[in-house]
């Protein structure tokens, strides 16, 4: 059986509050207002474990900005639409690869059109009943964010055949088509037509309905009775997402019961995890890179030779251990080593002799070059930290910032920063550089602002390429260049690691990070 997931990664708006309900999802009562979980019993006579079978708590380090679907480049703000959205395709959490998930078939009829075959009597939270004139009005409705530019500028027109039929046309050859139609989520037309705010109503057909958003504390979610996937039905009543910023609160928190599962987990904490025998913990080799982002139109980072400087000053192994206990892959390389096409050919090493030569060639005095570094984890500021100390050997003063996670966001996308702590996941090697290095996704995930031809023509050039050979020697090429660019100290690719009650089955945990939610259920 595929499990679902979409791509992911970092944002731009925070979002107002909701408390509501929709027509296909009464509320339930599995959480109060303001509070962390209700673990009473739902039924005079019930036990609290046995209302423990009906809910999941989930701990999150992050609060999500928005709930929309569009609006984001957020992870946080990801996980919780994988309950409340579905697109035409997803993407296999194993492999990474596209398969069919709101529409039954596609078929290519040339190398620019492709016909969609939409699965019939899905209905979405509110009761209207999917079709053709959805995903056209959802596609067109994407296609007005800055956010979704790596995933909506490749169709040119979309036609409805007929209420079970859109065909949808390319500006030319184009290889990532179904990769994308699994980012491009799918919202009722009336809606979008009613100026629906998709933050405070995120009406989808998904597994789970939004029931609540208390700001700063949770979010809940209750179990779509007629979703449209009979091989995945939810298992969960209510699914409750608790923000804790603080690492140790979350394992504190599972180990006490207060949670049942912890997206993400504290490094430092993972050996004490692995030996409560209460909980599991499922580690998997990931696709996010983990980097330093250098704002190219910000101060001594205009130079390219101040930016190698800075990249071979840093110890990555030093980053690893002390930033996630160990648990990361080094990484030299600008693009996710994750995918074919990956190359560390033109790359920094560590190398403080190597670091102090290319400070020279940039004619900057250390003096001057001293510069903020923006964080909003307790990894990323302890990652900060030992870059701080890497870049004091070569004279650079590097000072630490640590915001609250919205705050970051809107100054990285927006470019009013110098250097942050950040990462990207992707699900493909195309998505990963037209994401993060494309000049369209500049105040978006652009977050060095990069502005070059020749790295454009290398993303749109691979575009078009339908041979994965000939793609993948591109990508190389593309690497290697952005290499000697140097936009990015890359730092590691992670390893996803969850950790839960040992009680909880059907866990998948994607490569990507996600989880699909609607198969995870307590034992017997």
């Amino acid at each position: 059986m595929q499990k679902k997931t979409r791509k992911m990664v970092a944002l731009v708006l925070a979002g107002a509050l909701m408390s509501g309900i929709f027509a296909a999802c009464a509320k339930g009562n599995g959480a109060t207002e303001g509070s962390a979980v209700s673990r009473s019993m739902e039924n005079d006579g019930d036990t609290a474990s046995a209302e423990k079978r009906s809910t999941l708590v989930i701990a999150t380090e992050s609060e999500p900005p928005t709930l929309h679907p569009f609006d984001h480049k957020a992870v946080t703000a990801a996980y919780m639409n994988l309950l409340t959205f579905n697109a035409l395709m997803s993407i296999d959490p194993e492999t990474l690869e596209p398969v069919t998930d709101l529409a039954e078939s596609y078929e290519t009829v040339s190398d620019t059109e492709w016909v969609f075959t939409l699965k019939q009597g899905v209905t979405f939270h509110d009761g209207s009943t999917l079709d053709a004139q959805d995903v056209k009005a959802s596609m067109e409705y994407a296609k007005t964010y800055p956010t979704t530019k790596d995933y909506t500028s490749f169709w040119t027109d979309i036609q409805v055949v007929d209420d079970t039929h859109v065909k949808i046309t390319t500006d030319g050859p184009y290889a990532m088509v179904l990769n994308d139609m699994a980012s491009i989520d799918i919202l009722p037309s009336e809606l979008i037509d009613e100026g629906n705010d998709f933050n405070e109503n995120p009406v989808g057909t998904g597994p789970y309905c939004f029931v609540e958003w208390n700001r700063g504390d949770n979010l809940t979610f209750e179990k779509n009775p007629n979703f449209f996937d009979t091989e995945h039905q939810p298992s969960m009543e209510t699914i409750t997402w608790r923000i804790i910023p603080e690492g140790s609160s979350r394992t504190i928190a599972l180990q006490a019961g207060e949670v049942d599962f912890i997206m993400e987990v504290e490094a430092t904490d993972i050996t004490r995890l692995k030996e409560d025998e209460a909980i599991t913990v499922q580690e998997n080799e990931g696709t996010r890179m983990n980097f330093m982002a250098m704002n190219s139109e910000a101060g001594p980072f205009e130079n390219p030779w101040f930016r190698k400087a800075v990249s071979a000053a840093v110890d990555r192994e030093a980053v690893v251990t002390v930033s996630c206990d160990g648990q990361g892959i080094v990484a030299l390389g600008q693009t996710s080593p994750a995918f074919p096409g990956y190359s560390e050919e033109n790359s920094q090493d560590y190398d403080v002799k190597k670091a102090k030569e290319y400070l020279k060639k940039s004619s900057i005095d250390p003096e001057d070059a001293t510069f903020t570094c923006l964080a909003c984890t307790d990894a990323n500021r302890r990652a900060a930290e030992v870059i701080q100390a890497n870049l004091a050997e070569i004279g650079i003063t590097m000072e630490i910032e640590t915001l609250d996670y919205a705050t970051y966001l809107n100054a990285i996308m927006s470019g009013d920063y110098e250097a942050a702590i950040a990462g990207y996941t992707s699900s493909n090697m195309y998505a990963y550089n037209i994401g993060l290095y494309h000049s369209s996704a500049i105040d978006a995930a652009n977050l060095a602002r990069i502005g070059d031809q020749k790295v454009d023509s290398l993303i749109e050039q691979a575009k078009t390429q339908l041979d994965s050979t000939q793609r993948e020697a591109t990508f190389t090429e593309l690497s290697e260049y952005l290499n000697d660019w140097t936009p990015f100290v890359p730092l590691y690719q992670t390893v996803v690691i969850k950790a839960y009650d040992k009680d909880l089955e059907g866990v998948v945990v994607g490569k990507d990070g996600n989880v699909a939610f609607e198969d995870v259920r307590w034992s017997a």
